[in-house]
C-alpha cells in the first residue's frame, strides 16, 4: 500500500494559533537568534530577513527618539512583533498609547496593531511589499502607519489613505544631516 502525504496548497496560510506557535519556536531558537538581521515570519510560516544599513539604523533611532520626546505618555519600541494577516511582522518602530499597553502589555507578540507602526525603507523594499505592510498594520488595528524614506520624511497612512499630517499629534522634524 502506497501512502501519499498531502502537500499544503501554495496559498496555505497559517492560522493565528499556528503563527503564534511558529513565532514562539523561532523566538526561542538560538540559531535564529544568531541571524544578524531583522527576522519576520510570513503568513505561510517562512522566515524573511532584512539586512540593515547604517542609514536605516540611524533613521530608526531618530524616529524612536522623536516619538518618545513628543509623546512621553505612550511607550516606544523598536522591532517588536505584531501579528498581522500577512504574518508576524516587525515594524522598525512602534508607539503605543497607555490604553493599548493596558490591554496588550503582557503579550509576547502584539496581537493587535499598536497605535503607530513605522517602517523605515530599506534598499530591498518594494512598493508592493510596503503597501501590503501598510494595509496589514491598519487591518490589525494600528491608527497610523508611517513609511520613512532615506530622506527621513514620513509618508503617513490611516484607514482613510495617505494623510498630510499625523492624527496622533506627532510632527517629525527633518533628521540631522549625517
Amino acid at each position: 500500500m502506497n501512502a501519499t502525504v498531502a502537500k499544503p496548497k501554495a496559498s496555505y496560510r497559517l492560522s493565528l494559533t499556528e503563527l503564534r506557535e511558529r513565532w514562539r519556536q523561532l523566538a526561542g531558537d538560538p540559531l535564529v537568534a544568531a541571524i544578524p538581521f531583522k527576522v519576520e515570519l510570513n503568513e505561510k510560516g517562512a522566515i524573511e530577513v532584512s539586512p540593515p544599513t547604517t542609514r536605516h539604523a540611524f533613521l530608526q533611532s531618530f524616529v524612536s527618539h522623536e516619538l518618545r520626546l513628543q509623546r512621553p505618555d505612550g511607550t516606544t519600541f523598536t522591532e517588536c512583533p505584531v501579528e498581522t494577516e500577512i504574518g508576524m511582522r516587525i515594524p522598525d518602530v512602534v508607539w503605543a498609547s497607555p490604553e493599548f499597553m493596558r490591554l496588550h502589555c503582557t503579550e509576547s507578540e502584539f496581537r493587535a496593531g499598536p497605535d503607530l507602526c513605522v517602517e523605515v525603507l530599506s534598499p530591498t523594499n518594494t512598493r508592493a511589499e510596503i503597501d501590503e505592510k501598510i494595509a496589514a498594520y491598519l487591518a490589525a488595528g494600528a491608527r497610523e502607519v508611517w513609511v520613512v524614506g532615506a530622506d527621513g520624511v514620513p509618508e503617513i497612512y490611516t484607514t482613510d489613505g495617505q494623510v498630510a499630517a499625523s492624527t496622533l499629534g506627532f510632527d517629525l522634524p527633518p533628521p540631522p544631516k549625517t
